[in-house]
C-alpha cells in the first residue's frame, strides 16, 4: 500500500503540464518579447541552462504563448522587450537596462534580477496561465 502511494505521488509530480504565459504592457508595437523560462534556482541563477525559451512578436499591447509537455513543478522566468531587434538586453553605459522587462510573478529585483524566491510559482498538471506585465 505504500508503494502504491508512492509511485501515484510521483507520477503526479512528473505529469504533464501545459503553461500560457501572458505579457501585457507592450507599449511599443515592435521588436518580440525574449524570455528564459527555468525550473530551479540555481539555473535561475545563472548556473544552469533554461528548460525554455520564448519569442514571440510584440506587435499588439498583450501577447501570449503556449508551453506544451513541461513537467509539472516550480518554475520562474526573465523576460525583456528586445525592441531594436539585437537579441539582447540594451543598457545604458551604467549597466541599467534600457528597454522593459518583467520576471514571473511580477517580482521585482534590487540592484539586479528579481530573487529566484519572488519570481518563482508553481505549474500543476494540465492547464496552467500565468501573466507578466512588461515594464
Amino acid at each position: 500500500m505504500c508503494a502504491a502511494s508512492i509511485s501515484t505521488a510521483s507520477i503526479a509530480q512528473n505529469a504533464a503540464a501545459k503553461l500560457d504565459v501572458n505579457f501585457t504592457g507592450i507599449e511599443e508595437k515592435e521588436g518580440a518579447i525574449l524570455g528564459v523560462v527555468f525550473n530551479s534556482e540555481d539555473a535561475y541563477n545563472g548556473k544552469g541552462a533554461p528548460v525554455r525559451q520564448i519569442m514571440i512578436s510584440a506587435d499588439k499591447a498583450e501577447v501570449s504563448t503556449a508551453l506544451e509537455g513541461l513537467e509539472a513543478g516550480v518554475y520562474a522566468i526573465k523576460a525583456f522587450h528586445d525592441i531594436d531587434g539585437d537579441m539582447k538586453m540594451s543598457t545604458n553605459p551604467y549597466g541599467m537596462p534600457i528597454e522593459p522587462f518583467a520576471f514571473s510573478n511580477n517580482a521585482v529585483g534590487n540592484m539586479g534580477p528579481a530573487k529566484w524566491a519572488d519570481a518563482k510559482f508553481e505549474v500543476k498538471p494540465g492547464a496552467n496561465v500565468h501573466a507578466i506585465v512588461i515594464k
